[in-house]
């Protein structure tokens, strides 16, 4: 079994970043095609979303000391792309921090359904795609990364972390041989 993790495709971070909107289409694309391959396999997708309080007191301390509101609960900045596959069905985890596993139920789901694989896609790679891969290869989860359904606003991080991540961490592999793995 495996599950695909999907994780901070949400429109502020599109919608502030020319570098991310500039790869919007491609990696909803390319997502969307792993959704559909994980689904006509019965197997789970989880979309995790990153959402803090108006006032910011569940922010990173960064933010609350810039004042700055980004994934505001109640805003369309918060909401996972229109474009995206995502169904009411569909586990949502609303995270606080870059981990997709901090302070979340994520385990618990995890602990249910015995993947014995975690795909990942999503945004920042460097940030919460790499921390969630390294959380999750911590408890002992085999990881891969779909590489073509992953950026950052930083492509050198992007492509560092990819490197870092697909030493010793994950597998880096594109969508469609990930989903090939589906059928196997």
């Amino acid at each position: 079994m495996m599950t695909l993790i999907v994780i901070d495709m949400l429109n502020d971070f599109f919608e502030r970043s020319a570098v991310l909107a500039a790869q919007r289409e491609r990696l909803a694309a390319s997502i969307n095609m792993l959704v559909r391959a994980f689904r006509a396999h019965g197997q789970p997708v989880i979309w995790v979303r990153q959402e803090f309080a108006p006032d910011l007191s569940d922010a990173f301390p960064a933010m609350r000391k810039r004042n700055l509101s980004i994934t505001i609960a109640g805003t369309q900045g918060c909401r996972i792309l229109d474009e995206l596959e995502c169904r009411p069905e569909d586990a949502v985890v609303v995270k606080k921090r870059y981990s997709a596993f901090f302070g979340t139920d994520l385990d618990a789901m995890l602990a249910r359904r015995r993947p014995d694989l975690l795909v990942l896609a999503g945004i920042n790679t460097h940030a919460c795609v790499q921390t969630a891969a390294i959380d999750a290869y911590q408890r002992d989860h085999e990881v891969a990364i779909a590489t073509d359904c992953v950026a950052s606003y930083d492509e050198e991080h992007h492509r560092v972390s990819l490197q870092y991540l697909g030493t010793a961490i994950a597998r880096t592999l594109p969508a469609a041989e990930i989903a090939a793995l589906l059928g196997s």
